[in-house]
């Protein structure tokens, strides 16, 4: 197959003719190869193109940089490998290499090969297919595992024995996935059970890279695919099992509750419809982790999850820190909707109210617009008349939402008096109370029981304070 007449490639013929013109005066082959030639066969186009040479790939890139006016040159001796920035295109340069492996390790011996050694090591037959650059046969297709016959079936599958694949590099594993997921692609019942049976290489990977993998999925335009074929493989309950977890139904006097997986993964797919957010995805992953923990059933009421956002909340920091996620405002943002992400749900359960809308607001502050899509993700009921009316009330929330001059107001309003003000002007004796005076004020002004003023907040606390038996401290 020649590719030279497809829109990609025709868009990048004078910078692949050149690198084909200098591998002949070179005397040596140069090939594109994986995820570009892949996605040029998908009609994609990538800024990161890959390129394989038979010989010395640093010192190709170092010629190749020369040729290109106003490129820089990264390169990596040890590792044999060089990167080319050039007019917004990223070129990476590898000498083809054949690998061996030790089984207590994903790190290679590596050595000088031939394309069909670079080829066998690669992780998938639609990441293995090669393009010719040198004049004698330009943009041949070489394509020994049929990676193009498993685009046109949609197949994901390993171009060697899965077994070896898998053995060898295991992070292999998360990017079949990942590619599945993010493709829409099926995974290879061969390459499936591969998967199966070599899940427990996983724990050789280091926490980053399977996060980095995992990320991806997440980021994938149908995440569920990656989700199901982690769960499927037990690939989810080794590097994510507070995940697996949600999984099962439970049924006691009759009564079952939701398979609380399936559920997790339904919302992140409707919030992939609604947003590329990483950290609001996942805060969709993340908002009914707790629900496990909090399981409880209740002759006739039934199944409860009570407080399972709070604790869920407080679950976010200890997942972030094992799965080496940020530690930083993204995470303070998940913990935050995990919180809240019961609270316009239980709004538009009931009358709508202008007090409880503003504490929404005031509450969720500059993320109350991805609360809304969290929660409007999270309405899955399978009662239609439930979820159409729960609906009908959401878009009143979400027009009360709309008014840009009270949200601007409530995202930085803060009550007229500080914790300072509290210490200067009652006698406290448990630090306790100062939230909870506060705490009490916001309440009263939101719902417009007090004039938002120094004033009268004052004088509603010197109230409150005498109920609490506080005193105020002497004037002078």
């Amino acid at each position: 197959m020649n590719l030279r007449d497809s829109e990609i490639f025709t868009q990048h013929h004078i910078l692949f003719e050149q690198m084909g013109l200098l591998a002949n005066k070179l005397q040596i082959k140069a090939y594109l190869i994986g995820g570009f030639v892949r996605d040029l066969i998908l009609e994609k186009d990538s800024k990161d193109i890959d390129i394989v040479v038979v010989g010395d790939g640093v010192a190709y890139a170092k010629e190749l940089s020369k040729e290109l006016q106003g490129s820089k040159l990264s390169y990596f001796e040890n590792f044999g490998t060089a990167q080319i920035l050039h007019q917004g295109l990223i070129l990476e340069v590898v000498g083809a290499r054949k690998e061996s492996y030790r089984s207590e390790s994903r790190k290679p011996s590596v050595s000088a090969g031939t394309l069909i050694d670079d080829q066998n090591r690669r992780d998938l037959t639609i990441n293995a297919m090669g393009i010719s650059l040198n004049p004698e046969d330009y943009g041949q297709l070489l394509d020994p595992f049929n990676g193009l016959q498993d685009i046109e079936l949609q197949i994901v599958r390993t171009p060697l024995d899965p077994d070896k694949t898998f053995s060898d590099d295991p992070l292999r594993m998360m990017r079949a996935i990942r590619f599945a997921s993010k493709l829409g692609y099926k995974i290879d019942e061969e390459t499936f059970d591969g998967i199966a049976r070599n899940k427990e290489r996983i724990k050789i990977i280091s926490q980053e890279r399977i996060t980095d993998e995992l990320n991806k999925i997440i980021l994938s335009p149908m995440p569920s695919i990656g989700f199901e074929y982690l769960f499927d493989t037990g690939l989810l309950e080794i590097i994510f099992p507070e995940m697996y977890q949600l999984h099962g139904v439970e049924t006691v006097q009759g009564k079952s509750h939701k398979d609380n997986f399936y559920h997790t993964i339904a919302v992140l797919d409707n919030l992939a419809m609604l947003s590329n957010d990483l950290w609001l995805r996942w805060a969709a992953i993340l908002h009914d982790i707790a629900k496990p923990a909090t399981k409880r059933f209740e002759p006739g009421t039934g199944w409860t999850f009570h407080g399972h956002e709070d604790r869920g909340s407080r679950m976010v920091q200890p997942i972030f820190r094992k799965l080496k996620l940020p530690l930083n405002e993204k995470m303070k943002m998940v913990e935050k909707l995990v919180l809240l992400h019961l609270r316009p749900i239980v709004l538009a359960s009931d009358k709508v109210t202008d007090s409880a809308v503003r504490r929404l607001m005031m509450e969720a502050g500059e993320d109350i617009d991805s609360l809304m899509l969290l929660c409007k993700s999270d309405i899955t009921s399978k009662n239609e008349k439930k979820v159409e009316r729960i609906k009908k009330n959401f878009e009143i929330v979400l027009e009360k939402i709309q008014d840009v001059g009270e949200k601007d107001y409530l995202r930085n309003w803060q009550p007229p008096i500080t914790g300072n003000d509290i210490l200067e002007n009652f006698k406290i004796e448990d630090k306790r109370h100062i939230g909870v005076l506060k705490a009490a004020l916001k309440t009263a002004i939101l719902e417009g029981e007090v004039e938002d003023s120094y004033d009268a907040s004052m004088n509603y606390l010197k109230k409150l304070a005498g109920t609490l038996n506080i005193g105020l401290t002497q004037q002078p």
